[in-house]
């Protein structure tokens, strides 16, 4: 063969090889393309399903927040209703009680003016009355008070000269035994103080230097002891001695026992004097009790109620012209048995009732009535036998002799107080005017209580702050100055001191 033939045969023999290269390469590249396709098909749909899941998620959460978020949106509606049906409740109620009190307001001013009106007519007619009266009498003002003054002076007198003589006609005797019923019914009520030989009390003192302690910084401290205990504190130049003054027996053995207490602790100031006076108060209290049952004890009186033993004890502090009334009815007591034993009557009705016929006198000056009538009241009122009062309400002849223990409780108790030294009046006009003083000052409204010291040249009220004004305590004061000097008859003059103490007391907790 030719060589052209040959280069011609390879040519196409190239060609062929490259075709066949070509098509084997394309059929290859093919396959491998399905293969991507098939792996990029299968990834979206995985993509697909997770996508699917995940929006499912999604849109189960959207719709529970949603959810929520409308409760929520509906709790704060209804929340935010009920407070703006409460506000126009209150708007209402505001707009209501503003009507109100512009209803009162006006009715405040229209009565305010009907007052103002009233009060410029009255004094229109007080001034016309006293123009007319000055132009009928032809008197100023002064001279018509004067001469109205003369003229009351005068009737006042007449009638006071014709009652004296109808008086005497209605008979000198008549009137004498009234008197006499009257000044006994005092005496009874009222001379029951102290003993006559026994006014004060001393307090021995370790030394001098206490005196000084007692009175405090400007008298701060004896001030507020006399005004806790009712007592007058005598600090004077006798060595070892302190004075306690004061009509009563009780006060003053308050304030003794008070008094030894501060000067053992040696702390001297007002909250101690506070404390102490109510610690003597307690004790006194406890003795009163001792005392009752001791009498009762020593008599055989047996059966009484544990009150009427508390009353009868207070009677070791009381005394009757002198003599003590609870040593005075034990004694009466022991007599009126004697003498039931020897005539046969009932010797414990007749004891009781002499132990106990003097009761009344442990509260006459707190209870209206005689001691008499005062002890049958507390006799009746904690169940005292019906006997034992019978026989001790008769022993001043108030009340009829209705049993023979009636005569006997009446002859003992004349026993007891006649026998010779048992009895002294030389100060029971004193003591009597004492108490008058005292009871004169608790008789007005918002005294809490009163002291007669000084032997009755003072008399020292406290008032209630809460019940009487300053202004109030003022005019009080000008006041029972006045129905002293109208009810009593004293030498010198009394001076009246009327305190008003307000106090604020609280807790830290």
């Amino acid at each position: 063969m030719s060589l052209k033939v040959i280069v011609i045969l390879l040519g196409i023999a190239g060609i062929l090889g490259i075709a066949i290269g070509y098509y084997l390469r394309l059929i290859i590249s093919l396959g491998k393309k399905g293969s991507m396709e098939l792996d990029i098909k299968e990834m979206l749909l995985t993509a697909k399903e997770e996508a699917k899941k995940i929006t499912t998620e999604a849109q189960t959460k959207a719709d529970t927040l949603i959810e929520q978020s409308k409760q929520d949106i509906r709790e704060k509606e209804e929340k935010a209703e009920q407070t703006e049906s409460r506000l126009i409740k209150k708007e209402d109620l505001l707009d209501k009680r503003q009507t109100d009190i512009d209803k009162e307001v006006e009715i405040i001013k229209e009565r305010i003016s009907e007052i103002r009106i009233i009060r410029d007519r009255t004094e229109k007619i007080e001034q016309e009355k006293k123009e007319t009266l000055q132009k009928t009498a032809r008197l100023t003002e002064e001279e018509a008070r004067t001469e109205l003054l003369k003229t009351i002076e005068k009737n006042a007198e007449a009638d006071l000269l014709v009652r004296i003589q109808k008086l005497e006609t209605s008979g000198q005797e008549t009137l004498e035994n009234k008197a006499k019923d009257i000044l006994a019914m005092s005496i009874q009520r009222l001379a029951s103080s102290v003993a006559a030989d026994v006014m004060s009390t001393n307090v021995s003192i370790p030394n001098d230097e206490i005196k000084g302690k007692i009175i405090g910084k400007e008298g701060r401290n004896i001030k507020a002891f006399e005004r806790m205990t009712g007592v007058e504190v005598i600090v004077d130049d006798t060595p070892g001695a302190i004075t306690i003054s004061s009509f009563d027996p009780v006060r003053r053995h308050v304030a003794k026992a008070a008094l030894e207490e501060l000067i053992k602790d040696g702390r001297i100031q007002p909250a101690k004097i506070e404390k102490a006076v109510e610690q003597a108060q307690a004790d006194i209290n406890k003795s009163i009790k001792e005392k009752g049952e001791q009498a009762a004890y020593e008599c055989g009186v047996v059966g009484l109620d544990p009150r009427i033993l508390l009353i009868l004890g207070r009677l070791h502090f009381r005394t009757s012209y002198g003599q003590n009334v609870l040593q005075h009815s034990i004694e009466m007591s022991h007599i009126a048995g004697m003498i039931a034993e020897e005539i046969g009557a009932n010797v414990a009705v007749a004891k009781a009732g002499a132990l106990l016929h003097d009761l009344g006198k442990a509260l006459d000056h707190e209870v209206a009535g005689t001691h008499v009538e005062i002890g049958r009241r507390i006799l009746q009122k904690f169940g005292a036998n019906e006997d034992i009062i019978k026989a001790m309400q008769a022993h001043h002849e108030e009340y009829p002799y209705e049993t023979i223990e009636s005569r006997i409780v009446q002859t003992a108790d004349a026993i007891s107080g006649a026998r010779p030294g048992a009895r002294s009046d030389s100060i029971e006009n004193y003591l009597k005017r004492l108490g008058d003083l005292e009871a004169i000052a608790n008789g007005f409204k918002g005294v809490e209580k009163s002291y007669a010291l000084q032997a009755g040249r003072e008399i020292r009220i406290f008032v209630k702050p809460e019940d009487v004004t300053d202004l109030e305590a003022r005019n009080m004061a000008r006041d029972i100055a006045l129905k002293i000097e109208k009810d009593l008859k004293y030498p010198g003059e009394i001076k009246v001191t009327i305190v008003r103490e307000l106090r604020a007391v609280e807790f830290a907790r």
